[in-house]
């Protein structure tokens, strides 16, 4: 049986963004993605203030803001990038031979001589990790370890894209979202020729359905049929889009009450990035939250990690100051995930259940405890 000192899985956002922050503190991974290659679904990610400042302690955050343009009036700093740029970007700031692709995991049990978590891959290998790290996103084998409810569907699907306007546009550079009786279309310049865009969809209506949620060409025919009555503008951009950048998946979330008594890690086992906190589009925080994560995560590890002495070989002393730094992790993390899943959860029910009374309820609610709809934008989630 191989035995590998810190395994992350899942090559995605949250995955690649710890293994840097490991890295940055001295501190080497390994990194399983189930894919031959390294993907990026999703076309755009929008990145606020406090992402930019969780970037930055990275590493890579002044190469990346040379590839979007600023979004006015949604935040101090807001940018929308390309989400391959963002996995590159940190892919390559890691050690050659960080990524293994290829490696899709099968399950996870604890061995009980070590109680040191055993992975089971698809290609018959077995490997003990001292240390397993589940940023495998929302259907996470990790989070089924740590008995994890799975995460909850809402009755929206979003269709995501680019437009390419060779010319120009003329858009100034914000966000502007359009609603309308069942769909909302959403848009934001990247540079001055590259737009993204979305479009969230209830599932009772005619759209795009999971049938065809590989096939690129049917959603964007599907898409087109729901947002007929929109603006020939918008429209026009949507049927104009690259079509091998449209993407579709059914959104899902985990209520703030799984986030409040949600047992995230075990030993030495913990989840991080959509597999902890997975939430809607709604706030523009799913990729930001993700990179949150690596940075406390690789800190609370790290404080845990100095603390033994170079000769201990003790596994019991070992095991218990990584346990302590991954509570320490999943302590300072629960409550800002709790407000971020609050909001998004109140600002779901908006577009989620139409009706005079559930939008009183939740518009009061968000006036209470979220007097500055924006404030969760200036979160720092400290240094690396």
């Amino acid at each position: 049986m191989e035995e590998i000192d810190i395994i992350i899985v899942g090559g995605g956002i949250c995955g690649l963004a710890t293994a840097l922050a490991f890295h940055r503190k001295g501190i080497k991974s390994v990194v399983f993605e189930k894919s031959e290659s390294l993907r990026a679904t999703g076309a755009g990610i929008t990145i606020r203030t406090n992402g930019w400042r969780a970037l930055d302690q990275l590493g890579v955050g002044s190469k990346l803001r040379k590839t979007a343009l600023p979004v006015k009036g949604i935040g101090a700093e807001t940018r929308c990038l390309r989400r391959s740029d963002l996995i590159t970007s940190l892919a390559e700031s890691l050690p050659h031979g960080t990524v293994h692709l290829g490696c899709q995991i099968l399950s996870v049990t604890q061995d009980s001589p070590t109680s040191y978590p055993i992975i089971q891959l698809q290609n018959g290998s077995v490997i003990k990790a001292k240390v397993l790290i589940g940023c495998d996103g929302a259907n996470s084998v990790v989070a089924d370890f740590l008995g994890l409810k799975p995460p909850k569907f809402f009755s929206l699907s979003e269709v995501r894209g680019f437009t390419e306007y060779p010319s120009g546009h003329d858009f100034n550079n914000e966000f502007v979202q359009v609603w309308g009786e069942n769909s909302i279309i959403g848009r934001i310049p990247m540079d001055n020729k590259l737009v993204y865009w979305f479009v969230t969809q209830k599932m009772n209506t005619k759209g795009t359905g999971s049938m065809v949620a590989k096939d690129p060409e049917l959603i964007h025919q599907r898409t087109l049929e729901s947002i007929k009555d929109f603006p020939t503008e918008l429209i026009g951009m949507i049927r104009n889009c690259d079509r091998e950048s449209v993407s579709w998946a059914r959104l899902r979330h985990r209520a703030p009450w799984d986030i409040l008594l949600g047992s995230f890690q075990k030993g030495t086992v913990a989840v991080a990035g959509d597999a902890m906190h997975v939430m809607g589009p709604f706030l523009g925080q799913g990729g930001a939250a993700c990179i949150e994560d690596a940075i406390v995560l690789a800190r609370c590890l790290a404080q845990k990690m100095h603390e033994i002495d170079a000769k201990t070989k003790e596994r019991l002393v070992i095991m218990h100051k990584v346990g302590e730094g991954l509570d320490q992790y999943v302590k300072e993390r629960r409550m800002r995930l709790v407000w971020l899943t609050t909001q998004t959860y109140l600002c779901s029910l908006l577009v989620e259940t139409p009706g005079l009374l559930v939008e009183l309820l939740c518009t009061i609610l968000l006036m209470v405890l979220f007097r500055d709809s924006t404030a969760h934008t200036q979160y720092d989630c400290g240094r690396l």
